[in-house]
């Protein structure tokens, strides 16, 4: 499934084949689609074509190159549109553009304040158009709108400054097909520098179609090309880009895509076995404080799975390198069936891997290690800290201050059971990452250095 959240279909371009243009994107994968205005009779027309197919929502807004002709008529023609239609998912496209300056500087300003007011009045999301402007556009979200801004920085064009300006101001980034053009070097080294949490598509339908179609018109189905360029740029495969921008989407519009809580679920290469929600640490930095989805996947159970929706869930594991216990909880809390589930896989030639926070001998009140020895293949353990009392603040263990301790004997006796055993640390403040790597390669296990709020 995929979601072009900046299209203008109510563009002449599209005027003669609509139907077509909305076909070829079903059949592409193409769920839904913002129509965006740009000024009072395209937003007019937007509206009125998301309400002719199902698939379609829309934006009302005025462009920059169109501010020299709002008034207040216009403001509070959008208003209503916005008011009484409810698949008016934003306000846009507004914002700065210094580039073209087909409307005076200060009339730019003031009608991209005027905009940014109406949509906190309404509680909508911003679609922002800067070109050449990136300091006042953001100058002038951060005197309007206190806190993080709710919206999307569309058709990202800046260096790795400015995204990350934007970052810290709340926006998502949407990149459009321009990111698949062969000389767009600078382009692609900032598409891979945005988080994939924060990261949309977008086409910008009809224009700036991709390398394979140069020079031609561009339409939703297009952003195919788009979401397999992200996907090498990110490591990641189509499938996974597609996913988790369908996810952010629904999460910054509100396009009405439900999604089902999941017991496995891929990524990249691997299988991820969400067998539980509970877990022994309350970590200061926890996704599940803020959200239900790791890349893109509803991982909030209402259910701990049993041992026979698991095994449904493994019918064909021929695409997937491993299969990893790795969910929304500890798994070791769930031990029988990590070991009943491994058993079961190792018989099919499957490599496992334990994702947990080492707290499994602690869970079970002995040792643990010896009895995963033939099942699991690899063993990822979180430390995070290079002490004690940095570990229970930020850990915040239930188990208390035994709890550390216990974490590095596990990472012994997983060395000593001959698991490749890996510990992990996120980049906190407070914390020392060479000395955790230093005490993960004195206990004889390898260390990895996670980003903070990369998950998965």
């Amino acid at each position: 499934m995929l979601v072009d959240t900046h299209c203008h279909l109510d563009c002449d371009d599209f005027d003669r084949d609509l139907s077509d243009v909305l076909e070829r994107a079903r059949r592409s994968g193409v769920a839904r689609m913002i129509t965006v205005g740009c000024n009072r009779q395209s937003s007019e027309r937007s509206v009125e074509l998301s309400g002719m197919f199902e698939e379609l929502y829309a934006a009302v807004g005025i462009h920059p190159h169109d501010a020299r002709h709002a008034d207040s008529t216009t403001l509070d023609a959008l208003a209503r549109l916005a008011e009484q239609n409810r698949k008016v998912v934003a306000i846009g496209e507004i914002g700065l553009d210094y580039y073209r300056d087909l409307s005076p500087r200060d009339v730019q300003r003031d009608v991209f304040r005027q905009c940014i007011r109406l949509a906190v009045r309404l509680k909508l999301p911003l679609i922002v158009h800067s070109r050449d402007a990136m300091e006042d556009t953001l100058s002038l979200l951060k005197d309007e709108i206190p806190g993080k801004v709710r919206g999307v920085m569309h058709c990202f064009s800046g260096d790795q400054g400015a995204l990350r300006h934007c970052l810290e101001l709340g926006l998502f980034i949407s990149c459009t097909c321009a990111v698949t053009f062969s000389n767009a070097s600078r382009l692609k080294e900032v598409a891979r520098a945005i988080p994939v949490e924060r990261l949309l598509l977008e086409t910008d339908s009809p224009y700036m179609a991709p390398q394979e179609f140069r020079g031609k018109r561009n339409e939703p189905a297009y952003i195919v090309s788009l979401a397999q360029e992200l996907a090498r740029l990110h490591a990641l495969t189509p499938e996974d880009i597609g996913r988790i921008t369908t996810h952010n989407a629904q999460d910054l519009f509100g396009l009405e895509i439900a999604s089902a809580p999941q017991v496995a679920y891929a990524i990249r290469d691997s299988l991820y076995l969400n067998i539980t929600n509970r877990c022994t640490s309350n970590c200061s930095f926890c996704v599940r404080d803020y959200s239900n989805f790791v890349k893109g996947h509803n991982l909030k159970l209402s259910d701990e799975p049993s041992l026979e929706t698991i095994a449904r869930e493994l019918s064909d594991l021929s695409r997937y390198k491993e299969v990893v216990f790795c969910g929304f909880g500890e798994p070791t809390l769930r031990l029988d069936i990590v070991k009943a589930v491994s058993r079961e896989l190792k018989k099919r030639g499957t490599r496992t891997r334990l994702v947990t926070n080492g707290h499994g001998d602690l869970i079970n009140g002995r040792s643990i290690a010896p009895e995963l020895k033939g099942l699991i293949d690899r063993v990822s353990i979180s430390l995070n800290a290079d002490s004690q009392a940095v570990y229970d603040r930020i850990a915040r263990p239930s188990f208390g201050a035994s709890s550390y301790t216990a974490v590095l004997d596990f990472i012994r006796s997983c060395v000593r059971e001959g698991f490749e055993t890996e510990v992990t640390c996120l980049n906190l403040d407070g914390v020392d990452t060479k000395q955790c790597e230093e005490l993960a390669r004195g206990l004889g296990a390898s260390f990895r250095l996670r980003k903070l709020g990369i998950v998965g």
